[in-house]
């Protein structure tokens, strides 16, 4: 497991905050993982208090959950839990989606998401850049809404998202991750076809709820 680095003093509480935070949904750290605060704490170079304010910000985003006798653990989602996690996704790309076709010059919109396709395609077959770019068309989707409450309310999701993808490994996620997938979603937008693109978005999401829930 590679080191974490030693924190500076600078932007103490933001910068353990995103440590151990890209720890987590990186993989560094698998579900399950014990996340003990002296161990980080030593680590990290920071007090055990720095390290507690941190693990409870990543509680509340339900990227940690307290275990037996308290014990903080890297947090796995449930099947049941994934499929919510999509079906959310589903309504607020959905959203995105409308908003971007009602828009008088979408066009901008549909160069900005081919844009997005091409880096995914050029991921290629590294993992991490391949998730990176994923949900970088997706998050860019939801951008070019213009809705910033819908951008905020899918960040909110984005560590679970991460570490549903993280779980299911570089042998499986990467089938749902690939330009294919994701191109008819611009091509019923540059249409201005509402009905499709929403179809489209809502098979996208149930599909990629079936592959992350299958044993």
């Amino acid at each position: 497991m590679d080191p974490l680095p030693v924190m500076d003093r600078s932007t103490l509480r933001e910068r353990v905050l995103q440590a151990l935070r890209s720890a987590v949904t990186s993989g560094t750290y698998r579900p399950g993982d014990h996340l003990g605060e002296v161990e980080l704490a030593e680590r990290l170079g920071v007090s055990r208090g720095t390290v507690r304010e941190a693990l409870r910000h990543l509680q509340q985003e339900g990227l940690v959950r307290a275990g037996m006798r308290g014990m903080l653990r890297v947090n796995s989602l449930s099947a049941e839990e994934i499929r919510g996690l999509f079906r959310v996704r589903a309504a607020l790309e959905g959203l995105a989606v409308t908003e971007i076709i009602e828009q008088p010059g979408r066009e901008q919109a549909v160069a900005a998401l081919r844009a997005a396709v091409e880096t995914l395609a050029r991921a290629g077959d590294d993992f991490v850049t391949r998730v990176e770019a994923d949900l970088g068309f997706h998050l860019r989707l939801c951008e070019l809404s213009g809705n910033t409450m819908l951008v905020e309310s899918w960040r909110h999701l984005e560590g679970r998202i991460r570490i549903t993808i993280m779980n299911r490994g570089p042998e499986g996620a990467p089938a749902m991750m690939t330009p294919t997938r994701h191109a008819p979603i611009i091509d019923a937008i540059e249409r201005g076809d509402l009905d499709k693109a929403l179809e489209v978005v809502h098979e996208h999401m149930a599909a990629a709820a079936e592959h992350f829930t299958e044993n």
